[in-house]
């Protein structure tokens, strides 16, 4: 008796643990939804939203992007000198260009963006809505007939995502000057190779799966955190509880984040 009865508390806590799991994707995809909506929504860009979204852009984009780009040239410098020594002792320079390409503008580069930006603005935002949520402030906002999605919550998602892509888009802009600089020099003469190289790469397949992954890795580190604080800590007043649904929705991001790596993965070389 012992034995059924444990065997059936283990069931119905498999069972809580599946609803719940089910419930927070649904809730992450129904946001998603939600946001999608409101941006293609010509009222979620009346003057005082405007003024908003303007500052949340600005803030979550400015401050970072000196640094980053930075960051991202040294990084080229260094992977670029590594590639091009180890390639020579191989003799295999012929295809030392190409292996920086694949691994900084295709791999690289979008994912430490979409990092940057989740523990630099996100992350924090997502901080900042759940103490809104917790002090019953987003609950104050819809008893005046304020739309806390609208005006709280669609300014991070939009500003995650324009500084998630921009600092995509800048990096690989640098990245591939800064490697061709770093094989060639200040010559001209290696632009044709350069050139009919980096087409060799990205093929119309690589560069779809590239714009893809790029976008869904800042729509994950964009949406996630704001889910979390929206609606993981609804009805949770204990310190611990609300750590932990905090803790769901970091370590639902990441597996988000690496779900979508392996796929372009597959997608690229399989």
């Amino acid at each position: 008796m012992n034995s059924m009865a444990s065997w059936q508390r283990l069931l119905a806590q498999t069972g809580r643990a599946a609803q719940q799991w089910l419930i927070e994707w649904w809730q992450l995809v129904h946001l998603g939804a939600v946001i999608m909506v409101l941006v293609l929504s010509p009222s979620s860009y009346r003057r005082d939203n405007r003024a908003l979204l303007a500052r949340h852009i600005y803030v979550n984009t400015a401050p970072i992007l000196l640094g980053f780009t930075v960051l991202c040239a040294l990084v080229t410098v260094v992977i670029t000198r590594i590639v091009l020594v180890t390639a020579l002792s191989y003799g295999l320079s012929q295809y030392a260009l190409q292996v920086v390409i694949r691994v900084l503008v295709l791999e690289l580069i979008p994912l430490t963006a979409a990092l940057f930006v989740a523990l630099r603005c996100t992350i924090p935002d997502g901080a900042e809505l759940t103490a809104m949520q917790a002090s019953g402030e987003l609950d104050a906002m819809r008893q005046r007939g304020q739309d806390p999605v609208r005006r709280e919550v669609l300014p991070r998602v939009v500003a995650g995502l324009f500084s998630g892509i921009t600092l995509a888009v800048l990096s690989c802009v640098v990245a591939l000057v800064v490697a061709y600089l770093a094989v060639y020099g200040f010559n001209v003469s290696g632009l044709p190779i350069y050139t009919r190289l980096f087409g060799q790469v990205f093929s119309p397949a690589v560069t779809l799966i590239f714009v893809l992954k790029t976008l869904f890795f800042c729509l994950a580190v964009s949406l996630i955190p704001m889910a979390s604080a929206l609606y993981g800590l609804s009805g949770m007043h204990d310190n611990s509880v609300r750590t932990s649904a905090e803790l769901r929705g970091l370590v639902r991001m990441f597996a988000v984040i690496l779900l979508i790596e392996v796929a372009s993965l597959v997608g690229n070389y399989y």
